[in-house]
């Protein structure tokens, strides 16, 4: 959620139940210092629109993005900063897209022929005469307005809550060393497919067992380097929340994609430090009651390039739970 970005919002349609959810993204370059979108045409209604699609069962909206954007035209790519959803009405009733902007610098982009026979980069002015949907301007408008306050292109910072562990009352050995429960084992992989739609290159976690094996699944499928960072057990946390909040303020050192793994009692502390690099309605927007995150919940903020470390938007996302 960006600043004055509505989320899943149904101002036309108040207390409309959503029968259809998709998902898609805005691909954008720049090219001779110009911003430009890529437009796809879809022969079966002969219109111009974003590539999207939906939801499938068990995926979560992010992993739908990234899924529809690769399939329709062949574009592997993170996702960015999200854009407003959209809602229109199709035959199944209210059907809602959720966007985000997606960068691309210089993939090859393969239609599938099917779905898309044709693609068009342009400038946004001229995108918005094209699309068929007059919906799809909305996000359009929003990402060029992103890109004039220098709030397009980000990096994204990922804050993870280890899975969930086998319970206090029945481990008897070192507490760094109790393990994830069988959920906590299933949401370890769903965390795993979740983080592929940003890909962080670095995973910074605390070393005991419930936070590594939570980031585990991830790290061996995309080969990420792992930092273990002693300020991020609870025992550590407890002794020193500034030695916590400074591991949190150096992820932001490398200005490149990183997840963050620790425990429930430090989220306090980690939420804080976030929020002194976001402005008032983001920093409003962050959890601030226990237990702050569920096992496996995470959260997205995107932080804008060549800044002062400013966080330009904040997601949550639950990837799993039974």
């Amino acid at each position: 959620m960006n600043s004055d970005t509505p989320v899943a919002d149904q101002t036309d349609h108040p207390g409309e139940p959503v029968a259809v959810v998709a998902a898609g993204a805005i691909p954008w370059r720049i090219k001779k210092g110009a911003l430009e979108v890529l437009l796809i045409h879809r022969p079966r209604y002969d219109d111009w629109s974003w590539p999207k699609g939906k939801i499938d069962d068990g995926e979560t909206v992010p992993e739908c993005a990234v899924r529809e954007v690769r399939e329709e035209i062949g574009l592997e790519a993170t996702l960015g900063i999200p854009l407003p959803p959209i809602h229109y009405h199709v035959n199944a009733g209210l059907k809602v897209v959720h966007y985000w902007a997606m960068r691309v610098n210089g993939e090859q982009l393969r239609p599938d022929g099917k779905e898309v026979d044709s693609v068009m980069w342009c400038a946004p002015d001229r995108a918005a005469k094209y699309l068929s949907n007059p919906s799809d301007v909305a996000p359009l408008e929003y990402l060029e307005k992103a890109h004039t306050r220098g709030e397009l292109d980000t990096w994204p910072l990922v804050l993870v809550r280890h899975a969930k562990a086998k319970p206090r009352s029945s481990w008897t050995k070192a507490e760094g060393d109790r393990p994830l429960a069988a959920t906590g084992k299933r949401q370890a992989v769903a965390v795993q497919r979740l983080l592929q739609g940003w890909k962080p290159q670095r995973v910074v976690t605390s070393p005991w067992v419930r936070c590594v094996a939570t980031i585990a699944p991830y790290a061996k499928a995309s080969k990420a380097k792992v930092k273990l960072v002693e300020a991020l057990t609870e025992h550590n946390h407890e002794r020193s929340p500034k030695k916590t909040a400074a591991a949190v303020e150096a992820l932001f050192d490398k200005q490149v994609p990183v997840a963050l793994c620790t425990h429930r009692p430090a989220l306090p502390t980690v939420l804080k430090q976030l929020g002194r690099h976001m402005g008032d309605d983001l920093r409003s927007r962050l959890p601030g009651a226990d237990p702050y995150l569920s096992p496996g919940e995470v959260i997205v903020c995107h932080v804008a390039r060549g800044s002062e470390r400013k966080v330009v938007s904040v997601e949550q996302f639950k990837p799993f739970d039974d």
